[in-house]
C-alpha cells in the first residue's frame, strides 16, 4: 500500500498540474498566442503551452514526491526545472535559428557566438552534474549520475520529431523504473504523469511539447536512473546515453520513420 501511494501520489501530482498549467497557457498565454504558436511538421500550427506545463508538473511531482531525502528533492528541482527552463529560451529565442545538434552550436559558439542552443546545451549539463553532485557520494558516482541526467536530457529531445514519439519514448524509457521501489519509482511516475497528461492533444496535433518538455521530461527519467542505480548501473546508461547523443541525426531519423 506505501509502495503504491509513493507512486500514485507523483502520477496523479503530475498529471494535475500538468493539466491545469497547459489550461492555463491556452487561455492566457504569456506574450501573447503568436509567440507559443509554431508549424509542426505536416504544415498544421500548434502551440507550445505543453511545454511548460509537462516541465512545472514533473519538476512539482518530484519535489513532493512523499518519502525523499531532502537532497533528492533539491536535486530534482534543480535538474528537471533548469531543463525546462533552458528548453524554453531555446524554443523561444532559438525558433529562427536552423542550426541543430551539439556540432552546430558548439561550431557558433568557438566563433563567438553564443547560440540559445549552446545556452540550452551548457545550462543543462551543469544543472545535471549539480543534480549528480546532490544524489551521489562518491566524485566518480556524481560525474556519472551528472551525465545520466543530463544525457536523458537530450536523448528524449533527440525523438522529439512527430507527434507522440517523444511523450511515447518517456513512458517507455519510464517503464522499468516504476517497478523499482524507493526513490526510483516515486521519481519515475512523475514523468509518467505528466506525459499522459498531454499525450492526447500531442498525437491529435494540437499542441507540442518542445524543447521545453522534452528536456524536463528527460531530466526527470535521469533522475529516476541516477536515483535506483550504482556505479556499474549508472556507467552503462551513461555509456548508452553518450552514444545515442553521438547518433543523434540517426536516433532522429529513426524515431520520425516509426508509426504511433
Amino acid at each position: 500500500m506505501i509502495a503504491t501511494l509513493r507512486k500514485g501520489l507523483p502520477f496523479a501530482a503530475a498529471a494535475g498540474v500538468t493539466r491545469a498549467v497547459y489550461g492555463q497557457f491556452r487561455r492566457r498565454p504569456p506574450g501573447g498566442r503568436g509567440r507559443w504558436q509554431r508549424t509542426n511538421h505536416a504544415g498544421r500550427t500548434v502551440d507550445l503551452y505543453s511545454g511548460p506545463a509537462t516541465a512545472a508538473g514533473t519538476a512539482l511531482a518530484a519535489v513532493t514526491a512523499p518519502g525523499l531525502p531532502a537532497r533528492t528533492r533539491t536535486a530534482a528541482a534543480l535538474a528537471v526545472l533548469a531543463a525546462g527552463g533552458c528548453g524554453a529560451y531555446d524554443d523561444l529565442a532559438g525558433a529562427g535559428d536552423p542550426r541543430r545538434g551539439f556540432r552546430a552550436h558548439l561550431s557558433a559558439l568557438r566563433d563567438g557566438e553564443l547560440t540559445s542552443g549552446a545556452v540550452k546545451l551548457l545550462g543543462i549539463g551543469a544543472a545535471g552534474l549539480a543534480a549528480g553532485a546532490l544524489l551521489k557520494e562518491r566524485p566518480l558516482d556524481k560525474v556519472l549520475a551528472g551525465v545520466v541526467i543530463a544525457g536523458a536530457a537530450h536523448a528524449v529531445n533527440l525523438v522529439d520529431v512527430r507527434p507522440g514519439r517523444a511523450l511515447a519514448a518517456t513512458l517507455a524509457a519510464a517503464a522499468p523504473g516504476l517497478l523499482r521501489s524507493g526513490s526510483a519509482g516515486a521519481l519515475a511516475a512523475a514523468p509518467v504523469g505528466a506525459a499522459l497528461a498531454v499525450l492526447a492533444d500531442d498525437l491529435g496535433e494540437r499542441t507540442m511539447i518542445g524543447d521545453a518538455g522534452a528536456h524536463a521530461l528527460g531530466a526527470g527519467l535521469g533522475l529516476a536512473v541516477a536515483a535506483g542505480y550504482g556505479r556499474v548501473g549508472l556507467a552503462a546508461h551513461a555509456a548508452a546515453l553518450v552514444a545515442a547523443a553521438a547518433a543523434g541525426d540517426r536516433a532522429s531519423r529513426t524515431a520520425a520513420s516509426v508509426d504511433t
